[in-house]
């Protein structure tokens, strides 16, 4: 399936992005009909195997963002073309893509497109495809190819996590709730020095000056832990996220900073009710302090969240929304307590 989350955080961090899909093959390859890799200028994820076949792939996708066209279908023949003894060859097909690109997907589960020069109209293979995925939800197990046209599932992850600060705690989440299936988690601060040297597989890493002004750029739905280094950016990312809507939202802080944090946040225009989705502290008090214990009080709250919630269209905050206006209040900034 195209995973849709991986490729918003992809192109969140890098503006523009190839995705480099393993669209069919026949005889033996390197990896299975469906796997693919995002490529930007300078790096990757995800990966379609193969030595020699990725690194010339990378190489075409560069091409592309260089000034290339749109969209590339091709075949590969492994053993002569690229010297491998898997002795099959593969369909390859890279796509750029950009926020405007992926927002046209909001809503569908199944995206059909030509992706072979001259295309015509869809043919009968893939509107059928297509009927079947609007009459049953009958998806499709993976991408097929048919008279140009590529059609394949969207994949949305269930759960999407922003975890908001790269100290101590922010680390000790990231080790803990990487490997949970069902989560995606996308980890922000304000400079690639505040991350540690190795990042958890499957985490996508973004940082600015002011991380505030990528909260505009989350999943409604997604669900928001806040542990920044600082009392003032905490303020405004729950000032922020009340405005542009969320699934959950955790603080890190003590009763004493909540009760402050409600006072200033009902200041700035926002309801109780509202200011009341904010869960403030997060984990598990009886567990102590120390960031692993907080990491893995945390990850109790979300798993047992995500099976109560599991199967229902999370809350992307519209409801209730309150109109505010103003920033965060600079006498409530505190000291870096990562």
């Amino acid at each position: 399936m195209a995973d849709i989350g991986a490729m918003r955080a992809a192109v969140l961090a890098q503006g523009r992005v190839v995705r480099v899909l393993l669209a069919a093959h026949d005889g033996s390859s390197p990896r299975e009909a469906g796997a693919g890799m995002l490529v930007w200028r300078e790096g990757q994820s995800g990966t379609i195997g193969g030595g020699a076949l990725e690194w010339a792939a990378l190489a075409r996708a560069r091409e592309m963002l260089a000034g290339g066209p749109e969209v590339r279908l091709e075949r590969v023949p492994l053993g002569p073309g690229l010297g491998q003894c898997c002795g099959g060859a593969v369909t390859l097909v890279s796509e750029i893509w950009d926020a405007a690109r992926l927002d046209a997907l909001a809503g569908r589960q199944v995206f059909a497109r030509p992706v072979a020069p001259g295309a015509g109209e869809a043919p009968l293979a893939v509107r059928r495809i297509m009927a079947a995925a609007r009459a049953g939800g009958r998806l499709p197990k993976g991408p097929a190819l048919a008279g140009g046209w590529l059609v394949e599932p969207l994949s949305v992850p269930r759960r999407e996590v922003w975890l908001w600060g790269a100290g101590h705690v922010g680390r000790a989440l990231a080790e803990v709730l990487a490997p949970l299936p069902e989560l995606r988690l996308t980890w922000i601060d304000t400079a690639p020095a505040r991350f540690p040297d190795i990042i958890p597989e499957g985490v996508t890493v973004l940082h600015s000056p002011a991380p505030q002004d990528l909260v505009a750029h989350a999943p409604r739905g997604a669900w928001h832990l806040i542990v920044t280094f600082s009392h003032a950016l905490d303020l405004e990312l729950c000032h922020r996220l009340l405005r542009h809507g969320f699934g959950e939202a955790g603080l890190i802080g003590s009763a004493t900073k909540w009760a402050r944090f409600r006072s200033r946040l009902a200041v700035l225009g926002h309801m109780p009710a509202q200011i009341a989705r904010i869960r403030c502290p997060i984990g598990d008090t009886a567990l102590g302090k120390h960031p692993q214990a907080i990491a893995l009080g945390v990850a109790v709250q979300l798993l047992r969240l995500n099976k109560e919630t599991r199967g229902e269209v999370a809350d992307d905050g519209r409801n209730g929304r309150t109109p505010a206006a103003g920033g965060p209040d600079p006498g409530l900034a505190g000291g870096d307590r990562q």
